[in-house]
């Protein structure tokens, strides 16, 4: 076995790997002689068929297969001993590597092109200016959360007229077009929530509504997605299509939601019990909350905004058009060359700031321990516990939940990456020169959305 990197230029090279029948033979031996065991061959007993025979059948697809074997074991090993930093995969040089006789194997070579990554270094100093956009949390922002919670722990109380925040609750007939009811149409029994319909004509109609009252609407505006609808009509998603776009809707119920008192049993359902005493303490902790909520949104503007100063002060080279064609030959659905045209620049600038992130974490050292791990999944638990009003477990059952968590490995890699993303944001506040902005919640969503 002899593997050779050459050098095409500063980020492609290639890999010549000579294979010889040592590297090989033994395996493909040992891979024929248990398919001559296995063998069922007319006018053979299984395990006496000739081995010429076993080898004409199956010596060419073995020979393939162990010398591919070999071969991708012997370039990872090149590029892990030699600490060769590539992107994407190897690629076979298909122009070099069409000459193969598997049938009578004996020397063999093969040329694959690999990407490299571009070397560099990432500087970080308050030469690097970056703005750091936070949100005032006023007392506005403050009521508005103190209301939602008296409402999410209010009751539902029959009124006579709808309002914009009521919950309705009827029957859906559909219509045959003509304003008459569709025979063996659907007849169905659900709700509409006034509150969370986004077109302001649909919620205005159905405003200054009473029992008993109909109107004529079109399930499409007063649901959301097309699992909305079929369950609010009693359909499966299949059967949507058949169904008419006009419904009359007979009003039998109307609901809305009576908040509750503001007062220590609101405090102890939603912080536990004896933990918040007075509604100024309530409101001190809902500010707390709020603060550490918008901080991480800023720390995520942050980071995209640092990303496009780095991005463009490095300005990184790439392998592009190794890339495009790496791209192209292991995409899970067929793309074509346009759609890598079009799609390449956002996967090139999300790739350039990988290389960015793992640079910063590589030349600082950056690292997350295990403990860390355990008590960021504990946190999200705690969180979840949280968010169904409901107090966390005890320390050593969190843990152990946590640790169940961690055992799913796509999670687990999520919490890294999430403890490294801040770990960097961290590293980069300390280093870089911040100008911080303080903004109402309203203009920082401009900033948090703007391309």
């Amino acid at each position: 076995m002899d593997i050779k990197q050459i050098k095409i230029d500063d980020l492609n090279a290639l890999l010549r790997v000579k294979v010889s029948p040592v590297d090989y033979k033994d395996k493909v031996d040992e891979t024929l002689k248990s398919y001559r065991k296995q063998a069922n061959i007319p006018g053979f007993r299984q395990g006496k068929v000739p081995m010429g025979l076993i080898k004409k059948k199956y010596g060419p697809s073995v020979v393939a297969e162990e010398v591919n074997k070999v071969i991708n074991n012997a370039l990872y090993e090149h590029i892990t001993e030699n600490k060769v930093d590539i992107l994407g995969n190897p690629m076979p040089k298909e122009d070099e590597n069409n000459q193969v006789d598997w049938i009578n194997p004996s020397d063999m070579e093969f040329t694959y092109e690999i990407g490299l990554a571009p070397s560099f270094n990432v500087k970080l100093s308050k030469k690097d200016k970056v703005t750091y956009h936070k949100v005032k949390v006023d007392e506005e922002i403050i009521d508005k959360q103190v209301n939602d919670f008296a409402r999410r722990y209010g009751k539902l109380m029959p009124c006579e007229t709808s309002e914009a925040k009521d919950m309705l609750l009827g029957s859906f007939k559909e219509l045959d077009g003509q304003g008459n009811l569709k025979e063996g149409g659907i007849n169905h029994t659900s709700t509409i929530s006034i509150e969370f319909l986004e077109d302001e004509k649909v919620k205005k109609k159905l405003i200054g509504l009473k029992v008993g009252d109909k109107i004529v609407v079109d399930p499409e505006e007063v649901s959301k997605g097309d699992a909305d609808k079929a369950s609010m009509l009693g359909i499966t998603k299949e059967d949507l299509e058949s169904i008419s776009n006009e419904f009359e809707y007979t009003i039998s119920e109307i609901k809305r939601m009576e908040p509750c008192a503001i007062n220590s049993q609101l405090f102890d359902k939603i912080y536990g019990e004896g933990n918040v005493s007075t509604e100024e303490e309530f409101r001190g902790k809902i500010r707390e909350e709020m603060e550490n909520m918008f901080n991480k949104d800023s720390d995520r503007v942050f980071k995209r905004d640092l990303s496009e100063v780095l991005i463009g002060k490095l300005k990184l080279k790439l392998p592009d058009d190794f890339l495009k064609r790496w791209i192209m030959a292991t995409n899970e659905k067929e793309i074509s060359k346009e759609q890598i045209d079009e799609e390449y620049d956002q996967y090139a600038k999300s790739l350039r700031w990988q290389l960015i992130e793992n640079k910063i974490i590589t030349d600082n050292e950056l690292k997350v321990e295990q403990e860390e791990v355990v008590e960021f999944a504990k946190g999200l638990l705690a969180q979840q516990y949280a968010q169904y009003g409901m107090p966390a477990p005890e320390e050593e059952e969190l843990a152990q939940s946590a640790v169940k968590v961690l055992q799913n490995q796509d999670e687990a890699k999520r919490i890294y990456e999430a403890i490294y993303e801040t770990k960097i944001i961290e590293f980069a506040k300390s280093t870089v020169k911040i100008n911080e902005k303080e903004l109402s919640y309203d203009d920082f969503v401009k900033v948090a959305t703007a391309q």
